[in-house]
């Protein structure tokens, strides 16, 4: 069997071991101890490492991700680096520098995650150091948690970033192109993690091992290999797959590839489409979400996944793939009980197809616990659209966590289209709206609190695009 390598501070190392064995676990075992277990589900960032990656619009960039969420044999013949990797022949990056110069280390646990995030920041492609405060972006450090609450120092060494010297070897690198990623294989002790290049070479894998458990980002499996030790005779990671990933905006619909990360996927938006604009930053850190798919929140089907409320409110569409061909399906009947969807034995997600032209209003929220990465107690999704008069020609009414499945209340939707949008008409949807669903209690929130936010989350819409204070129109 061919052997297979992952490139490592500019070192290749051997990939070996079980399948399920994550980056973290790799990099340690190899002494490499600066990349920190915390959580082991990608809360707080102290796992986190750089992948070369190319961005939304193919410029190559350093890419933080969390390694507790990443198997290693779906990264053969990719490039990263861990915080030891970073500083060149004895010297601290400049990053690194600051971080000391700042005080911005307390404990230290936390410490190597930021460096490494920041260091992404450092060279992303685009970023003004010349703009105020050196043009980075506060959300870089998102996804990576201090116990010890030292963040003003950190924050200051984000605001202090300066451009890189023209003779950095890592701007060099970028100047390259990221390896590109070949069907691959790893089996050990009768396991087997495969990587096809492309989807009839999927679709021949699933054939042959038809109970395999696909992997796209693995912000969800892995969690449970890691908190569940849950373990797959085969994994298919779709990293590989070209025709899961990319963004397309047609005449009459935004297609957006299963396996496309969110990160990426935010940068193809630039304002055209609201809804997801206001739910890709509550939707976990940008570490997680370098790696997490919106194909896999919604064949995950849980009822408290944040896109498929979003989704559901704009009329999207499932492109289904299998080796007998394609077939569209409504999201809407796509779901099919608890965590049940209409995929048939050997088919799989290939794409989400958005309807254009979209709503003019369209609002998204979510109740947690947590302002930011956190799980959803209840999320919102509303769409309408108003004639000149002010009268609801459309409107979708989307909920998660009230119900098996995310769910639309259809009730409440025909009571608003051909109404004037009006404090009583929405006095009426309220109505409807009062025994739509049937939430349950759980530690997030009781039954009686999510029915409240049911009918709260309305209010909110109405408070936000009553006629006296005018909606944000999308983009046709």
């Amino acid at each position: 069997m061919h052997e297979l390598t992952l490139t490592i501070n500019g070192r290749p190392q051997r990939i070996e071991g079980d399948p399920h064995t994550t980056l973290l676990s790799f990099l340690r075992a190899r002494g490499l101890t600066g990349t920190k277990e915390g959580c082991a589900e990608g809360e707080c960032g102290a796992c986190a490492v750089l992948l070369l990656r190319r961005d939304a619009a193919g410029r190559t960039r350093y890419e933080p991700v969390n390694s507790c969420l990443v198997l290693v044999a779906a990264l053969a013949g990719e490039e990263l680096w861990t915080v030891e990797g970073l500083a060149r022949e004895g010297a601290l990056h400049p990053v690194q520098e600051s971080m000391v110069a700042t005080g911005g280390s307390q404990c230290g646990y936390c410490t190597p995650g930021f460096v490494v995030s920041l260091f992404a920041e450092y060279y992303r492609p685009g970023r003004d150091a010349g703009a105020s405060e050196g043009g980075w972006d506060p959300e870089s450090i998102g996804g990576n948690l201090c116990r010890c609450t030292g963040y003003r120092p950190i924050r200051d060494v984000g605001r202090a970033l300066g451009a890189p010297a023209m003779d950095d070897p890592f701007v060099a690198r970028l100047e390259g192109a990221p390896p590109e990623l070949v069907s691959t294989l790893h089996e050990s002790d009768g396991r087997r993690l495969h990587r096809p290049s492309g989807l009839a070479e999927l679709f021949s894998i699933l054939k042959r091992e038809p109970g395999a458990r696909l992997v796209a980002g693995g912000t969800d499996v892995v969690v449970e290999v890691n908190q569940r030790d849950a373990r797959f005779d085969a994994l298919v990671s779709l990293e590989a797959i070209a025709e899961l990933r990319g963004v397309r905006w047609e005449d009459d619909a935004l297609v957006i590839g299963a396996a496309e990360p969110l990160s990426h996927l935010e940068d193809h938006l630039a304002g055209r489409l609201p809804m997801l604009e206001q739910l890709l930053p509550l939707f976990s850190s940008r570490l997680v979400r370098n790696r997490a798919t919106l194909g896999g929140n919604i064949v995950n089907a849980s009822p408290i996944g944040d896109g498929p409320p979003a989704l559901l409110a704009l009329d999207a569409e499932l492109s289904l793939a299998s080796a007998d061909g394609e077939r569209t399906v409504p999201l809407e009947g796509f779901f099919t009980g608890y965590r049940q969807t209409a995929l048939r034995p050997g088919e799989i997600l290939e794409s989400v197809r958005v309807p254009r032209p979209f709503a003019r209003i369209q609002r998204f929220y979510k109740v947690s616990k947590r302002e930011l990465d956190d799980i959803s107690t209840v999320a919102a999704a509303f769409a309408l659209d108003l004639d000149r008069d002010g009268m609801v020609t459309k409107a979708r009414l989307a909920y998660g966590g009230v119900a098996a499945t995310p769910v639309r209340a259809h009730d409440a939707e025909r009571v608003l289209e051909g109404a004037i949008w009006s404090v009583e008409t929405v006095g009426r949807a309220r109505t409807a709206l009062e025994g739509a669903f049937s939430p349950i209690s759980d530690h997030r929130g009781s039954a009686e609190y999510r029915q409240a936010m049911v009918l709260s989350l309305l209010d909110k819409l109405w408070a936000e695009t009553a006629p006296s204070a005018p909606p944000a129109e999308a983009r046709p």
